[in-house]
């Protein structure tokens, strides 16, 4: 097996590919040094450089969609505070706060299938006002949008999208019927043509197999996806997935390190669940990780900005510049 590792880790490192037998192959390499190597592999095509971002919750709940494990579809009866889309106030107030703190990328995500037209039109007029006083990154997630609204997005100073593939392509009807990976990937291409950057990854713990997270990430390598989220299920009650056993630190650690042998190029970023682990993602941040959103989730608790920024520093990252 170790013969084996150091192949794929060489052939990674010299800039090949590996294919899903390969992968598959490493998913059941003794853990310490499969993470070891991707490691290597994160410090040979990325460095020191560490993608630090946090989000904004700018539009809660009553959502069309039914996603088994989101505690803000209209589908389940959960406790997720409800609103409609935040004006300029609180979107600059936030952005202003984070930027203090040293964050340089600031996403708004809001629930629902997409924004509509008069949304998009306020939001950009938000984020127009926001880059006028703060100097942060503005990044989105705003739905299944067109060309055209993600022109509107890229006018306005939106650099990039997010737009979360979730699962492969196999188990994502399991996930969500309301729409297809094929309308998240349409979506996905839609903002590459307005020139907007993407950054698209998935849930861990929906109940797919070792097989359907390497699907998954090669399905973002063949869409060259250059940030990547890698969520861990927090399972909230009312919603399908409810009792969902939660992954170990020692599971995480793997996908991820698995991630980074067929991303090697990517920012590999631990976001929702990732405050559920004892170490706050440490050790997969020695395992190929080297992005994370700091702060508040959507509908749960972070980690402060201040104890990431420690972390950080304690492993030799350095935050980087945008």
């Amino acid at each position: 097996m170790e013969q084996q590792l150091n192949r794929l880790k060489q052939k990674v490192l010299n800039g090949r590919q590996i294919n899903r037998t390969e992968a598959l192959a490493l998913a059941s390499m003794p853990l310490e040094p499969l993470c070891a190597s991707a490691d290597e592999i994160r410090r040979k095509f990325c460095g020191d450089q560490f993608d630090l971002c946090t989000i904004i919750n700018g539009k809660s709940g009553k959502c069309s969609e039914n996603c088994k494990y989101c505690a803000q579809s209209s589908y389940y009866q959960t406790e997720v505070e409800t609103y409609p889309l935040l004006g300029s106030e609180e979107l600059i107030k936030q952005a202003e706060y984070n930027e203090k703190r040293g964050v340089p990328r600031y996403s708004i995500v809001t629930s629902g299938r997409k924004l509509n037209r008069q949304e998009v039109e306020q939001v950009c007029e938000s984020i127009r006002l926001l880059k006028q006083t703060v100097n942060i990154s503005v990044c989105a997630s705003f739905g299944l949008l067109d060309e055209t609204e993600f022109e509107m997005l890229r006018d306005a100073g939106v650099v990039r999208v997010h737009n979360n593939l979730e699962a492969s392509a196999a188990y994502f009807p399991n996930v969500c019927t309301t729409h297809t990976q094929e309308d998240k990937i349409a979506a996905i291409h839609a903002a590459k043509k307005a020139g907007l950057s993407v950054c698209s990854g998935g849930i861990m713990g929906l109940g797919e197999r070792m097989e359907d997270r390497i699907d998954l990430a090669i399905t973002l390598r063949d869409l060259d996806i250059q940030s990547v989220p890698i969520n861990m299920l927090n399972p909230i009650p009312g919603t399908p997935y409810e009792n969902n056993v939660r992954l170990t630190e020692e599971e995480m650690c793997r996908i991820v390190a698995l991630f980074r042998f067929i991303l090697p190029q990517a920012f590999i970023r631990l976001a929702g669940g990732r405050g559920l682990m004892k170490d706050q993602g440490r050790k997969c941040f020695q395992s190929g990780a080297n992005a994370a959103i700091t702060g508040d989730m959507l509908t749960t608790s972070g980690i402060t900005i201040q104890r990431d920024l420690q972390l950080l520093q304690e492993l030799g990252y350095r935050v980087a510049d945008l």
